[in-house]
């Protein structure tokens, strides 16, 4: 959850961007930075911890310059430090780059720019980006140009905003995939850019946005937009109301629809700071008394949560068991405590997941285990809330208000959350050499980029919602890892349009849920590439000969389901352990339009709270 904020034009930039920065602390907390041209040189101001020490930092040392850049870090890649705070600078000192996003082929191009003789002085993905501007920028002598050209060698979803003493008076602004957003906003002979539109709304109302492999070139008297082809392109300028509610929806018609198409973002921000690439290896803080000999000494947890969050615990237990080869049960919170399960305080650890960490039946499972004598690990979105109070480690989501009801965004940001520590257990029990976890780990690299495409890419979701609304039943079916999104997306179609669905998993159809199949019962199936694949194109087949309608979730290229269902909604291709994070956003969009066709309150679901503090 990084923070972007740009200034140029008459006034003095620093206080400009730190304030734009303050109001943008909620997107990091590790460390802020700035970067300020000031007597035809670059001034660049970092500190650790809180804005609050940058602003100290620059009343010791302050700027004077009107072109000025700056960033709050939640890191992705290094630890919490000054050296890996952004802006960070190319060899000379005359370019600095700030970043929201994850270099995922850093470790290819770091290589090869150590080989052109460039020097790393920090442990961050971003610094392979300036440096490639350098490189770029020394070939062509064009800023803008270099800044294209490097952009084009990155794999991955970015937001990059570059500021050179060699090109004064002039910000570059550039977007690659959906894992962060940037806004330029227009004053009166000053501009502002920003990752997020609270950060410059004291200074204007009027803003455009630069989209996916989109460019900015701005200067005080305007901007020139194009692509990063270096087509030019004609900008739009929106005039945003100050209604606190408005500017939190940034145009979105509801939150729900918001927090889906937030997912590539918060799906980077689960990720950051967790991963050392070079090493292979998951660093969870958090989790610093479940290391090494009382790690391995686990032989088994018990992963615990309520509503959507059990679904997450339903994957945990695949992940687990398939990444750390440890044994899970997995029990509903409100069960948990009242069956008085077996328990070996030596060697058991309760895992207990919740989004607000302040859901009553989940914590009163976790009191259950502490009284008697397990460990627990949580996993959440809320810092400093109970469930975090009363774990013994915390995996926080970092995934950002979540307003809508129904959730979206942190079922993703919790299903990563537990590839994480599947991962992590694995590395500290030695079941997963170096190697496999170098592969496991740049697959997660690669899945934010994954979850943009679907969230860019447009699907027949009004089409199929216009079709299928007046249906009062569904039936969603899927196998192995996918079979919990089968159970989410009949939740979501639940919980949002008020229409009876049931999640099931597939093998099961034929022993009740086939009775109830006619060519009233759409029938959503999860059908991608796996190992179950062959299994589940049989029940689609169970399905149509029925008169069933089938709505399939299918891996990209794979007409042999298409030709089979109904309607097929297309994933990418991914590491089957990372599938369900792709398979449950198609289920979330056709919940959402069907709600919104039927005319229902997306975001406060009837008799729906968004936190259970209450049994």
């Amino acid at each position: 959850m990084c923070g972007i904020v740009g200034y140029v034009g008459h006034r003095k930039a620093g206080p400009i961007v730190l304030e734009g920065l303050r109001r943008l602390e909620y997107r990091g907390y590790d460390s802020a930075g700035l970067a300020v041209l000031d007597g035809g040189r670059l001034a660049l101001r970092r500190s650790v911890g809180k804005i609050e020490n940058l602003a100290r930092l620059l009343v010791e040392q302050p700027t004077r310059g009107q072109v000025g850049i700056g960033h709050t870090r939640w890191a992705t890649h290094g630890a919490v430090t000054e050296a890996n705070t952004h802006p960070h600078t190319d060899c000379h000192g005359e370019i600095v780059v700030i970043q929201n996003g994850i270099v995922e082929n850093y470790r290819a191009l770091k290589a090869e720019l150590l080989e052109h003789g460039h020097v790393f002085r920090s442990q961050t993905d971003t610094e392979a980006i300036v440096h490639l501007v350098e490189e770029y920028r020394r070939e062509s002598g064009d800023l803008v140009t270099a800044v294209q050209r490097a952009l084009l060698r990155l794999q991955g979803a970015s937001a990059v905003v570059v500021l050179s003493s060699l090109d004064p008076g002039k910000i570059i602004a550039a977007r690659l995939g959906n894992a962060g957003g940037i806004v330029v906003g227009y004053g009166q002979d000053e501009m502002l850019i920003a990752s997020d539109m609270p950060a410059i709304l004291d200074h204007t109302q009027r803003v455009s946005f630069v989209e996916d492999r989109e460019m900015a070139v701005i200067e005080a008297g305007g901007a020139q937009f194009m692509t990063l082809a270096g087509q030019p392109l004609t900008k739009q300028i929106h005039v945003i109301p100050w209604d606190p509610v408005s500017v939190a929806k940034e145009g979105f018609k509801h939150f729900m629809l918001k927090e889906i198409c937030e997912q590539a973002r918060s799906v980077t921000d689960v990720i950051r700071g967790r991963l050392d690439l070079d090493k292979g290896r998951v660093e969870l803080d958090g989790l610093r008394s479940f290391s090494g000999e009382s790690c391995r000494d686990i032989r088994r947890f018990h992963s615990v949560a309520c509503g959507t969050a059990w679904h997450a615990a339903l994957l945990s237990k695949f992940l687990i068991e398939g990444l750390a080869q440890v044994p899970v049960d997995v029990d509903y919170g409100s069960e948990f405590r009242y069956r008085r399960p077996l328990l070996d305080p030596e060697h058991d650890v309760l895992l207990a997941i919740s989004q607000s960490g302040e859901t009553v039946d989940t914590l009163a499972a976790m009191e259950e285990a502490r009284g008697r004598g397990l460990r627990c690990l949580g996993i959440t979105n809320v810092i400093g809330s109970q469930l975090a109070r009363l774990a013994d480690g915390t995996i926080y989501l970092n995934a950002g208000p979540e307003i809508g009801v129904a959730s979206t965004k942190a079922f993703t940001s919790m299903i990563v959350a537990c590839y994480m520590l599947g991962v992590y257990l694995g590395q500290e029990r030695g079941t997963l050499d170096q190697p496999s976890r170098e592969r496991l780990l740049q697959d997660l690299v690669e899945l934010p980029g994954l979850v943009g495409r679907i969230l860019a890419e447009g699907r027949d979701y009004e089409e199929l919602a216009q079709l299928y609304f007046k249906r009062r039943d569904f039936l969603y079916l899927g196998r192995g890892i996918n079979y919990p999104n089968a159970l989410e997306g009949a939740l979501k179609l639940k919980e949002l349009s008020y229409i009876h669905a049931e999640g099931y998993p597939a093998g099961e159809m034929k022993h009740g849920p086939i009775a109830l199949i006619d060519e009233n019962m759409p029938v959503v199936a999860i059908a991608v590439r796996d190992s179950v694949r062959e299994k589940m194109l049989s029940n689609i087949e169970q399905v149509r000969v029925r008169g069933g309608i089938v709505i399939a979730v299918a891996t990209e290229g794979d007409e042999e389901v298409a030709e089979k269902a109904n309607h097929t909604l297309f994933v990418p291709a991914a590491s089957p352990w990372l599938m369900p994070v792709l398979t449950v956003i198609p289920l979330q969009f056709l919940a959402y339009h069907i709600a919104v066709r039927l005319g229902c309150d997306v975001d406060q679901p009837r008799n729906l709270a968004k936190s259970v503090t209450v049994e």
